[in-house]
């Protein structure tokens, strides 16, 4: 694993180069997606299918390719009761957080009969995609559902890849306990392309949320303007700040658990205590024997992580706040000390016994974040995402004379004649 040091001269184009891992998708990536899309806008199911056949190899056909009844009802048959209680657990605890992001509409009267105000009202069709096809993301199907349902949400259309034309038990159960009925066994582009067309057997939604792969990130861009998108979800992420206090293990297995992920994922540890980080070192590499997912788990700490050693801790929270991590633990002391120096990040864990893998499954926020150093200016998928916000304006004629004047003027300062003429026939009445 790297270490870095912000003392070295060339520290700033080292860090540079990590963190510009996540390069946009190729021109052959983009392409690709756009012929997919042109061709499900065009073509509908049968352009899906054609697509399912060629990408996923699931043996799912036309007539499969709305999960039914029974196959949701078959799924419990495969789940051990106690996962399910698990799951149950967490999508209480989510739904309990999500209910406190909730806000209201409001409405004002002001002097002369001036009556303002905002109405809030949930989007009416929400589709969530679920990565799926060998793994299974269960968490995910919460995470995604249950604040778009807080949120007032009537319609949401569920889109997952399958394999040998079944979509994961665990998947299905979570989509059952949280009330999804519409479920589509397709992913990728071609999952994106229907939810955002609309096809012959999938419904066209307003808004399309959940991670995926390069592909399905693409295609959430092109299509962002036909509908509207959460964000787009780069490789995952996870920056611990440490003191030298804490257990090596722990960190070592905290950034594990984002390197096991994806080849692509980043795992950085910043500390001013270097002996603290030769010894986290160590275990990433003791823990690594043995480990199911060595492989991509190696190759994502040793291609995308990093060691930082820093002068203190001040440094190292300007750091991470310069990288604004998707996810970010304070592994100190007092973490609640610093905490309001934290600016920048999608997630933040306070101390040694809160490892991220919590707030992966039933913390209670979502778990979908921003990546890739857009902490700096977004936020955690929640309630506000499926919401939408209308202006309230009524003017008495009262109130209407007392400003007309001064909207006529800012009207003809633009050239805007027709504008200005709206108000002063009112005005004078005619």
């Amino acid at each position: 694993m790297r270490i870095l040091n912000t003392k070295d001269t060339d520290f700033s184009t080292k860090l540079e180069s990590i963190l510009k891992r996540a390069e946009p998708p190729s021109k052959t990536v983009e392409d690709a997606v756009k012929s997919i899309l042109k061709d499900v806008k065009e073509n509908g199911d049968e352009a899906v299918i054609k697509y399912i056949d060629k990408f996923e190899k699931s043996n799912v056909k036309l007539s499969m390719l709305k999960v039914e009844d029974t196959e949701r009802k078959e799924a419990f048959n495969h789940v051990d009761n106690d996962d399910i209680e698990a799951l149950k657990v967490a999508a209480s605890r989510i739904e309990k957080f999500h209910r406190k992001q909730l806000r209201n509409s409001w409405i004002t009267t002001e002097e002369n009969g001036i009556i303002l105000g905002q109405m809030i009202q949930p989007i009416e069709r929400i589709g969530i995609y679920v990565p799926g096809g060998k793994a299974s993301y269960p968490s995910s199907v919460l995470m995604s559902t249950i604040p778009a349902q807080v949120a007032g949400v009537q319609k949401i259309v569920m889109v997952t890849p399958a394999q040998n034309g079944k979509v994961s038990p665990y998947t299905l159960i979570a989509a059952s306990m949280v009330g999804v009925k519409d479920i589509f066994k397709v992913g990728g582009a071609q999952a994106i392309a229907a939810l955002a067309y609309g096809t012959e057997t999938i419904p066209r939604v307003d808004k399309i949320v959940g991670p995926g792969n390069v592909y399905v990130s693409c295609a959430k861009r092109l299509v962002f303007g036909e509908v509207d998108i959460d964000m787009i979800a780069g490789p995952s992420e996870i920056l611990v700040i440490s003191d030298g206090s804490g257990s090596p293990a722990h960190i070592a297995s905290d950034l594990l658990s984002q390197a096991e992920h994806d080849e692509m994922s980043a795992s950085y540890l910043i500390t001013d205590a270097f002996n603290f980080a030769k010894r986290v070192e160590d275990e990433l590499y003791k823990q690594l024997d043995g480990f199911k997912r060595k492989k991509i788990a190696q190759a994502s700490i040793e291609k995308n992580g990093a060691i930082v050693i820093t002068r203190d801790i001040d440094e190292s929270i300007k750091l991470a706040n310069r990288i604004a991590p998707e996810h970010l633990e304070l592994a100190i002391e007092s973490p609640f000390e610093l905490l309001t120096q934290i600016k920048n990040a999608g997630a933040i864990f306070l101390g040694h016994t809160t490892p991220e893998a919590v707030g992966d499954y039933l913390a209670g926020p979502s778990h979908i974040l921003p990546t890739g150093g857009t902490a700096r200016f977004s936020s955690p998928l929640g309630i506000d995402d499926f919401i939408k916000k209308s202006s309230i304006v009524s003017f008495s004629r009262e109130a209407l004379n007392s400003v007309g004047q001064n909207v006529i003027r800012i009207a003809r300062m633009e050239g805007l004649d027709a504008h200005a003429r709206s108000v002063e026939q009112r005005i004078k009445g005619v």
